[in-house]
């Protein structure tokens, strides 16, 4: 027989044995939930990895933690308008003072 876990898991869940078997059930859950968070932190890894690698000799590691900011929330920053972020910009640049 072929169970998953999560089968197993909404199985107990709708028989109401899930005060019978207690450790059962929170040992199936901590099991439905690693391999998403393995596979999240190896991604990330990767995804640092390979910026550090083709940018390794010309980059300064504020401007790596930066990159790698934005590798890693690349949904935020595809949602960014970048006339906003440009005119922002500009307006935080026009305000420093020239002795």
């Amino acid at each position: 027989m072929n169970l998953k876990p999560i089968t197993l898991l909404s199985t107990l869940a709708s028989q109401n044995l899930t005060n019978i078997f207690p450790n059962v059930v929170i040992a199936l859950r901590i099991f439905c939930t690693l391999p998403v968070t393995v596979s999240e932190a190896e991604r990330s890894f990767s995804l640092l990895s390979r910026v550090k690698n083709f940018l390794r000799s010309t980059m300064s590691e504020e401007r790596l933690t930066s990159l790698g900011m934005l590798a890693l929330e690349n949904d935020l920053a595809r949602s960014l308008n970048f006339d906003d972020v440009v005119d922002d910009f500009a307006n935080k640049k026009s305000r420093k003072v020239h002795l």
